[in-house]
Order: C-alpha cells, then structure tokens, then sequence
C-alpha cells in the first residue's frame, strides 16, 4: 500500500513532465503553422498591408498607360497637322489661290455669278459673306430684274437702298408675293388722284388736295393730313408735282383726247409756238379715247385708255406706229399705268379694282390683283409704287400692296 501512495504523485509528475513536454511542441507547432498561415497571406496580397500596395501599384501602372496612349495620339495628331500645313504650303506655292486675290478682282469674278451663286457664296466664311454684301456684285442682277430701282440705262435711282435687299424684294414682284392692306378710306365714291415724293403722298378728294406723312414701314400712314390744299370749285382730276420747280423753256408735251372721230387721240404741240406738231398712231378704233399718258424720256412714253391697249412710242422711229403694245386680257379699260422706267409696268383696269403687273419683255401679264368684290366694284383711278410697296386709289379707298413683308 505504501508503495502504491508513492507511486501515485511520480505517476502524476511525470504525466505533467511528460504533457508539459509534449505541450510545447504542440505550441510550437501550432505558432509555426499560424505564421505559415501569415506569411502565405502576406505574400497573397490578402493581408491588411499587402491589399493598398497592390492597389496602388495597379493604378499607378494604368495612369502610366493611359499617358503613354495620349502621347501617341498627340504625336500622330501633331504629325497630321503638319503634313496638313505643308500641303497647304505646296498648293499655295503652286499658284495663287482665291485668298491671296485682291478684293477688287474678287468682287469682279462675283459680279458674274446669278443670285443662287451668290447666296450659296456668302455661306463659306465670314470674308465671302463681306464680299458678296458689296453692291458690285448685285448690279448686273438688278438691272434685269423688275422694279429694283435702276432705269434703262443703268442709272441707280436709289443709292440709300443696298443692291442687295432690292433684289430680294424683286424676286417678290416677278413672283406676285405681297401682303394687301387699306390706308384710307372716304364715305362718299370719288375719282381720286395722287402723286408720291419722297415720304409724303398728296391725294385729291373731291375739291381738296391732302398731304400726308408715310410711316417708316411704308405700308401705313399718319391719319392727322400734313396739309389741305383748297381753292377749287370743282372735283380735282389730276395734278402734277414738280418738286416746288417750275419747267420753262422750250420743248413738246402730248394730250390725249376721246377719239370721237377718225383722229388720232394722242397729239404732240410745241411749247414755245403753241402748234400741233404731230399726231401719234394711225390705227386708233373710233372710240379709242386715251385716259393717261406717262412720259419716260423726252423721246418715248406709254399710253393707255378705253381700247384696252397698253402703247409704247418712240418718237425717233416713227409717230404713225406704236414701238411695242400690250392688250388688257379682260377687255377692259384701262384708266392707269405706272412703270419703274426699266421693265416693270403697273396698269389699273376698270372693273373689280384689278392691278395688272407687266413684265415689259414679255406680252402676256405677270399678275393681276383684284381689290374688290363684285358688290363694290370700282375702277383703279390712279396707282403709284416704291421699290418695296404699290398704291391703288379706288372710288372709296386707297389700298396698299406690300411687296416687302409679304
């Protein structure tokens, strides 16, 4: 039993030794295992200090491509523009461009292109766009077209107006493009007549002659009159502006009479012997009476009148025939003409206030514009028109076409 009790605590001494022992390699072992586990971790990039340095790392390695890239693009473009500015050079070195022509030239080579041309011209760049405003290159355009303010012998009527914008507004007269209004109106029917200078208009009604001022759109009128001019008994008919200027001297006029007889209706006298010098036609229908006269030089002038023809005479071919005619498509008479010296020709008939518009190169009419309805049908008495805008005096009102703001 004695020897069973000692036995007992080495027993136990040695389990310890032996645990103890065997403990600390386990330890051992075990701490070797986890740093194994740290160093693996640390070399897989998954450890807390091994993530942000390869993150770091991987940015850093694209920022340098991204900026290697941009370089390459940088010298290709920079290649580009040069071989873009060399050829430049050749070219010009070649022979002279169309920059390097002075403006002179360059506004002759435009005179000869048509509108289009010109228009699609002044869409490339700002210095074509200067050049085509010019009003070189619009003058021979003008001239042809209708009612751009140029006479015959290409004499600018209108040197405030730009070429240009006259031509615009011209391509809305061959075309019959304008917008109708009524400036004045009048209770009574009237045979008024009116004459234009510079922005007034004067227009007779009944025995008195009225002033008034234009507005600056032209299409419209300030109501108050600038003036009344009376002194008369009886209706005035006609009268005849001559910018405060009295005509003296010698020369000619022409009168036209009703043609009742087998007379000519138009005769020519002399001013300073008070003689009949001639007579104009010698085909007048009896009854062919002339209701207007319009002198464009002191050689050649239009008539028209109950024969429905539109005339036009030169008095240095012959006095016995008419150089060119027009007739009035309706048959009806015509009270009125009006032409811009050049091409356009303006004629009131009348019946329903219709305003003929006659291309002088051609017979037939360009447009014809009715003012009124058929309860209200009067003659056009008496037209007169601007480069933008037409008047047409009716028995009760006074009726505008604008050709500028169609």
């Amino acid at each position: 039993m004695g020897s069973q009790g000692r036995s007992g605590p080495p027993a136990s001494g040695e389990g310890e030794g032996e645990g103890e022992s065997e403990g600390r390699p386990g330890k051992t072992k075990g701490k070797g295992k986890r740093r194994k586990r740290g160093k693996a971790r640390s070399g897989s990039g998954h450890g807390p200090e091994g993530a942000p340095r390869s993150r770091g790392a991987a940015a850093h390695a694209g920022l340098a491509e991204q900026g290697a890239g941009a370089a390459r693009e940088a010298a290709v473009a920079g290649s580009q523009a040069a071989m873009t500015t060399a050829m430049a050079t050749a070219e010009e070195a070649a022979g002279p461009s169309l920059w390097r022509l002075p403006e002179e030239l360059l506004l002759l080579v435009c005179s000869y292109l048509d509108a289009r041309a010109l228009g699609r011209l002044a869409q490339v760049c700002r210095t074509l766009r200067r050049v085509t405003s010019y009003d070189l290159p619009w003058r021979r355009i003008a001239r042809a077209s209708l009612n751009a303010g140029f006479s015959r012998l290409g004499t600018d009527l209108m040197n405030s107006v730009p070429v240009k914008e006259r031509v615009k507004v011209s391509q809305n007269w061959r075309l019959g493009r304008c917008r109708e209004g009524i400036l004045l109106k009048w209770r009574c029917s009237q045979m008024p007549w009116m004459q234009l200078e510079d922005n007034s208009l004067y227009i007779s009604q009944a025995n008195f002659i009225l002033a008034y001022q234009f507005r600056p759109d032209g299409a419209s009128l300030n109501h108050r009159p600038l003036g009344v001019f009376a002194g008369h008994d009886e209706d005035v008919c006609h009268f005849v502006l001559a910018n405060s200027h009295i005509v003296s001297a010698g020369g000619s006029f022409v009168t036209g009479t009703a043609c009742c007889g087998h007379f000519s209706p138009l005769r020519i006298w002399d001013l300073n012997s008070g003689q009949l010098m001639s007579h104009l036609g010698s085909d007048f229908p009896p009854g062919a009476g002339v209701l207007d006269v319009m002198y464009e030089s002191p050689s050649t002038l239009l008539s028209c009148g109950y024969d429905t023809y539109i005339r036009y005479w030169d008095l240095r071919t012959s006095t016995r025939k008419c150089v060119m005619e027009w007739e009035e498509p309706h048959d009806s008479t015509l009270y009125c003409l009006q032409t811009d010296g050049n091409h356009l020709l303006a004629t009131g008939s009348s019946y329903y206030g219709v305003v003929r518009l006659w291309d002088r190169r051609q017979r037939a009419c360009l447009h014809a514009f009715p003012l009124t309805s058929t309860p209200l049908s009067s003659p056009v008495y008496c037209l007169r028109f601007t480069t933008t805008h037409l008047y047409a005096a009716l028995s009760y009102n006074l009726h505008v076409l604008d050709f500028k703001n169609p």
